[in-house]
């Protein structure tokens, strides 16, 4: 028997534990072996510690080099914006990878979807470049920017600075073809605003046409962030791969998750050059904790996406199989896959992985590819 994989988990708030415990429970149904690491992030720590993000945490993923990870709130603590953004930061993350999938048995309008949303997470509106409105840095960046630019803004007014550079368009537009590459897709797509905002989008479209001559191999072309969201409504069978800045990239991933039933659908990975993190691409839902009611899905299939990175294709596709089977035959679905929200008869958390570690102890087709 092959040594257990070292894996950081961070169960997160919120629903976090209860995802994430149904999803440990279907990978280690699988078979594969696993150390847990375990760690803790958000209002635990918060109280007990007085940081939502201790340094033990991004120490853990860094050490052991992958992680999964439930939600977390936003903390209530002046001065920490995010977790998320945090923990990616300091864990080196650079891009997030969120494939947006049809799978029979959950309700859509759509079906045949497989379109896949790259963004980079280290720079553009998310950053945090700040200032508040009223304060003496917002004072003085107004009074820069007319004195070198020209520019008049209102007394008053709050700035968010939005930074594209080179190097980081490079990067997060390379690994989006190399991505496509290696999962046998043939198309990428790169999603700005290039004629309104030239500087920065304008960057990051010409950064990626020069990516694109250099794989002719993978076919590219580019869309306006507001002409791309009517198109994936109209077509989305049309995308496979798509690769933007951080905020359109948030945004977009959310209007495809509505393409394939929902946030509970959706898995994520966080990339960086010295650790993988593999989450739900959903929030921590606080009013649902320790209900049983949320959706494990978008967490088990970050644990699927988890176990092809290890190395563990045939786990990962049994697993991904089981999950099909359970969504294609409708008992275990939860409340939100469901025609009606307060539908008595909708699944537990704890009742889809029994069904899904049912499916996996019975043998589950293996999904296809």
């Amino acid at each position: 028997m092959s040594a257990p994989h070292r894996v950081t988990l961070i169960p997160g708030d919120g629903i976090g534990p209860e995802v994430v415990g149904a999803t440990r429970r279907v990978l280690e149904a699988t078979g594969v072996a696993f150390d847990w690491d375990v760690q803790a992030v958000g209002e635990g720590p918060l109280e007990a510690l007085g940081t939502p993000l201790p340094d033990a945490v991004p120490a853990s993923v860094i050490a052991n080099r992958v992680a999964l990870k439930g939600p977390v709130t936003a903390p209530k603590v002046k001065g920490f914006r995010s977790v998320n953004i945090g923990l990616r930061r300091a864990s080196g993350m650079f891009g997030n990878v969120r494939p947006c999938r049809s799978y029979p048995g959950v309700r859509s309008r759509y079906e045949d979807v497989d379109v896949v949303v790259v963004r980079d997470v280290s720079e553009d509106l998310y950053a945090g470049v700040e200032a508040f409105a009223g304060s003496p840095e917002a004072e003085a960046l107004v009074a820069a920017l007319r004195d070198v630019l020209g520019v008049t803004i209102a007394d008053g007014s709050g700035l968010t600075i939005k930074a594209i550079s080179e190097a980081a368009s490079r990067r997060i537009v390379e690994y989006a073809f190399d991505f496509a590459r290696r999962s046998g897709r043939t198309r990428v797509t790169a999603v700005h605003k290039a004629p309104v905002m030239k500087a920065t989008d304008g960057l990051f479209l010409e950064v990626a046409r020069e990516v694109a001559a250099a794989n002719p191999d993978i076919a590219f072309d580019d869309r306006a962030v507001d002409i791309i969201c009517t198109q994936l409504v109209q077509r989305p069978q049309e995308f496979q791969v798509l690769v933007m800045p951080m905020q359109y990239g948030d945004i977009l991933s959310d209007l495809c998750a509505g393409l394939v039933g929902g946030a509970g659908m959706i898995p994520g990975v966080n990339v960086g050059t010295d650790a993988v993190l593999f989450e739900p691409g959903h929030g921590s839902a606080p009013h649902l904790a320790g209900t049983d009611r949320a959706n494990p899905m978008a967490t088990m299939l970050s644990g699927v996406l988890m176990l092809r990175h290890l190395g563990e294709a045939d786990a990962a596709d049994r697993l991904e199989g089981a999950i099909a089977a359970v969504l294609a035959e409708g008992r275990h679905l939860t409340y939100d896959q469901r025609p009606r929200r307060d539908d008595p008869a909708a699944a537990r958390t704890s009742e889809v992985a029994d069904a899904v570690a049912r499916r996996l102890e019975a043998g589950a087709p293996v999904a296809a590819r």
